[in-house]
């Protein structure tokens, strides 16, 4: 995905964090990881490495994987579980037409998801916004049994997306690039998007995404992938570099006491019930 309308700055420190982020060099590597760690208190411990030496390269660190059962699922089948780890940054009702972004700040469900038809079958639905910060594991996973209906890949700025990024900057996930990811369930369609931030180096998905034409890169292109299917709690994206997740669901969900602002929440974990 692409970046018009991103500043040189913004730009240029994505580009050197994506490069740095790819260095084999053991040395090096396990510097970076040793600082990393030093300012952010990462769990390990529940990660498939355990220890600088266990990862080819700080990309491979961030992107780390859960060991197997780290985060058993609820046993009710109708629950929809938390997609990713993180801190509920909003959570509420869908009104017209928009979504709360931060105090006295609102934004499009139009704009978010580009398309002004789709955004209306989630009018008096709900959404959450989980941010993932620096310390977080950053895979994205589904909240219930899905096929993948369409994604939207929408290119845009790369504004940080911190809470004070989210007092100040009007409309900022909206602005930012983002994969809009539509998917249909038993019960219901919802919409899950992932949304880029200031030095994200990408976003990747476990399902093919065809390569983008050079000439192509400024521009939204829509993917109607055929046969996508995930059970619940599968991988369905992850972020190389920190930012924000937003679930979109129609009437008839409801969020779990513990998806308040606020909230510090782990992937797996009951999210909402309704369906």
């Amino acid at each position: 995905m692409s970046h018009p309308g991103a500043s040189v700055a913004e730009a240029l420190l994505t580009a050197f964090m994506g490069a740095v982020g790819g260095v084999r060099q053991r040395h090096f590597k396990r510097f970076v990881i040793w600082i990393y760690t030093r300012f952010y208190p990462v769990n390990l411990d529940e990660a498939v490495g355990e220890t600088a030496a266990d990862f080819d390269t700080f990309n491979h660190f961030f992107t780390r994987r859960l060991k197997p059962g780290a985060r058993p699922l609820p046993d009710a089948a109708d629950v929809l579980v938390c997609p990713a780890d993180g801190t509920v940054s909003q959570a509420g009702p869908i009104a017209k037409g928009q979504l709360l972004q931060a105090k006295g700040q609102r934004y499009s469900v139009a704009d978010l998801l580009g398309d002004t038809g789709l955004a209306a079958r989630y009018e008096g639905g709900t959404f959450v916004t989980i941010y993932l910060s620096p310390r977080d594991y950053h895979r994205v996973h589904v909240p219930c049994a899905s096929e993948l209906a369409r994604a939207t890949e929408i290119p845009g700025r790369l504004f940080s997306v911190n809470a004070s990024s989210e007092r100040r900057v009007v409309g900022l996930f909206a602005r930012n690039e983002r994969l809009v990811m539509h998917l249909a369930a038993a019960s219901g369609d919802y919409a899950l998007v992932m949304v880029g931030a200031l030095i994200v180096a990408g976003i990747d998905t476990p399902w093919q995404r065809p390569p983008v034409p050079r000439d192509e890169r400024t521009k939204t292109r829509v993917l109607h992938p055929d046969g996508v299917r995930f059970a619940r709690g599968d991988e369905v994206g992850t972020f190389r570099i920190g930012s924000t997740v937003i679930c979109l669901f129609p009437p008839g969900i409801a969020l779990t006491k513990r998806f308040a602002p606020g909230a510090t929440v782990q992937m797996g974990e009951a999210m909402a019930v309704g369906w």
